[in-house]
């Protein structure tokens, strides 16, 4: 493949799961929590800065794919959720790269046969195939940049 994969699961702690053009693989949670002295529109500035690094580091991203979550368990990680969907997408926009949401049903079916399974599984699936998560985010980014892989790394 020679392709590069940015896989996101997004959220004030995101995961992220990268595949260079040269196989590489890297990842891992960045946290985007604001401080009491920040206005929270600094957490998305933050993010964007963050992906242009990312894009920057990787020598240039082909296909971008994120967690597409349907429900939130509270109002505060649904605006969340919204607003870095937002950033990614009109990023992504921006830069010409394409993305894809994926729905949360898909990619746990994808790494454990099932599509309602809990973290715990999640995290399993990633040691089962080689991978040693952080955390339960990268866990899901290490799901999501497999299955994009099985879709052959194109958009």
């Amino acid at each position: 493949m020679n392709t590069s994969i940015l896989a996101l699961d997004l959220g004030t702690t995101t995961g992220w799961a990268l595949v260079s053009r040269d196989g590489l693989l890297d990842g891992g949670g960045e946290s985007f929590k604001t401080t009491r002295f920040e206005g929270g529109g600094l957490r998305y500035l933050r993010f964007k800065r963050w992906l242009t690094d990312i894009k920057q580091c990787a020598d240039g991203l082909d296909w971008v794919v994120f967690e597409e979550v349907r429900r939130h368990m509270g109002v505060d990680a649904a605006h969340a959720y919204g607003g870095f969907m937002a950033h990614l997408t009109a990023w992504c926009e921006h830069h010409q790269i394409p993305y894809q949401g994926v729905p949360v049903g898909t990619i746990k079916k994808h790494a454990t046969g099932k599509g309602n399974a809990g973290k715990a599984e999640m995290m399993a699936a990633a040691k089962v195939r080689g991978f040693d998560p952080v955390d339960d985010n990268h866990a899901d980014a290490l799901a999501l940049l497999d299955w994009a892989m099985a879709q052959g790394g194109v958009a």
